[in-house]
C-alpha cells in the first residue's frame, strides 16, 4: 500500500510524471534546467549557450553603438582639430576650441539662461503633472475623457508644439496675447528677449505635462487602499496627508520624472526652440543644444560645436551622478 510520503515527488512535478513534463516543458525546451521544486526550477532557468543572451542583446547594442557611442567618439575627436568647413581637411589645435567656448561671453549668457530654462520646465512640468495626476485619481464620473483630453498632448510631436505655440503667442490671432493685453503686457514674441523666453518655457511645459501625468496617475493608482484609508483615519488634513503619506510612495517614480525631465528641457526641447526662434531676430534666448546646431550646421564651425557638444555631455553626466549620489538617497523604494 503506497503511503502520503510516497505520492509526495509525483504530485510535486518529479521525474516520470505527466505534471512534471507539463510545468517544466518549457525550461527544457530552451535550455532551461529542472528540479523537483517549481519555485527553485524557475529561479535557476538558464540558457543552452552562453552566447544567446548576447544574441538577444545585440540589435539594441548595435543601435546604441551606431547612434550613440559613435557619434560620441566622433564629436570627441573633432573637438579637437579645425575643420574645413567644405570637408578638404582639418588641422590638430589641441585644447583651443575648449578655451574659445569657455571664455566666450556669448557661450556663458547662453549656459546661463539655459540653466534657468531647465530649472523652470522641469519644476513646472512636475508640478502642473502632479495636480493633475491628483486631481484625476479622484474623479469618478467621466474620468476616462478627463484622462484622454490629458493625455492627448504626448502624441504631439515637438516641432508641431512649438508652430501650435506660435499660433497662440502670435501677436494678431493670439489668444495668449490677446489676454496678456488686458493686464497690459504687450508679448512680442521673435522681437523681446523676455517675451521669446516666456513662451518657450510655456510651450515646453504644455509639451512635457502628459507624459509626467501618466506617471504620476500610475504611481497614485498603485498605492494601496488600506494605505489610504489608513492615511485618511490618522489624518483629516488633505494637503497633510498627501505630503506625509502619498507623496513619499510616489518619491521612486517621481526621481525617476525629475531625471527625464532635466533630459527633455536640455535635449528634446530643441524643435519647440527651432520653430519659435528661426528667421526672427539675433537677440532671443537660445539653449546650449540649440548652440551646438548653430555653430555647427550654419556656421560651419564643427570643431567649436563639437567641443559644445563634449562639454554638454560632461554637464549632463556630471548632473546625472549628482541626482543619483545626493538625491537618491532621499528616495525609499519599499
Amino acid at each position: 500500500m503506497s503511503t502520503v510520503t510516497d505520492l509526495l515527488p509525483a504530485a510535486r512535478g518529479g521525474t516520470g510524471t505527466k505534471t512534471g513534463g507539463r510545468r517544466f516543458g518549457a525550461f527544457r525546451l530552451f535550455g532551461g534546467q529542472s528540479n523537483s521544486g517549481g519555485e527553485s526550477a524557475a529561479k535557476r532557468v538558464q540558457f543552452a549557450s552562453p552566447f544567446l543572451p548576447y544574441l538577444f542583446l545585440a540589435p539594441q547594442l548595435a543601435i546604441i553603438f551606431i547612434f550613440f557611442y559613435w557619434p560620441s567618439v566622433q564629436a570627441i575627436q573633432s573637438s579637437f582639430y579645425l575643420e574645413d568647413p567644405f570637408g578638404f581637411g582639418s588641422t590638430f589645435v589641441g585644447m583651443t576650441n575648449y578655451t574659445d567656448v569657455l571664455k566666450s561671453g556669448e557661450y556663458l549668457g547662453i549656459a546661463r539662461f539655459t540653466a534657468v530654462f531647465t530649472a523652470l520646465v522641469t519644476f513646472f512640468a512636475l508640478s502642473i503633472g502632479l495636480l493633475l495626476a491628483v486631481k484625476a485619481d479622484g474623479v469618478i464620473r467621466g474620468n476616462a475623457a478627463y484622462k484622454t483630453l490629458l493625455i492627448w498632448v504626448y502624441a504631439i510631436a515637438p516641432p508641431v508644439a512649438g508652430l501650435i505655440g506660435m499660433m497662440f503667442f502670435d501677436q494678431h490671432i493670439g489668444p495668449i496675447v490677446e489676454l496678456a493685453r488686458w493686464f497690459g503686457w504687450d508679448i512680442k514674441v521673435g522681437l523681446n528677449y523676455f517675451d521669446t523666453a516666456f513662451s518657450m518655457v510655456v510651450v515646453s511645459v504644455w509639451k512635457q505635462i502628459p507624459y509626467n501625468f501618466i506617471f504620476f496617475l500610475s504611481g497614485l493608482q498603485g498605492i494601496p487602499v488600506s494605505v489610504r484609508e489608513a492615511a485618511a483615519i490618522d489624518c483629516r488634513s488633505g494637503f497633510r496627508r498627501f505630503w506625509t503619506v502619498i507623496l513619499p510612495l510616489l518619491a521612486p517614480t517621481a526621481f525617476f520624472l525629475l531625471i527625464i525631465n532635466v533630459t527633455y528641457a536640455l535635449f528634446d526641447t530643441f524643435g519647440v526652440i527651432d520653430v519659435m526662434v528661426k528667421d526672427k531676430a539675433a537677440n532671443n534666448p537660445i539653449t546650449l543644444v540649440y548652440k551646438v546646431y548653430m555653430d555647427g550646421f550654419r556656421g560651419n564651425d564643427l570643431g567649436g560645436s563639437s567641443a559644445q557638444s563634449v562639454i554638454l555631455m560632461l554637464i549632463v553626466f556630471v548632473l546625472t551622478i549628482f541626482q543619483f549620489r545626493f538625491i537618491e538617497r532621499r528616495v525609499h523604494y519599499n
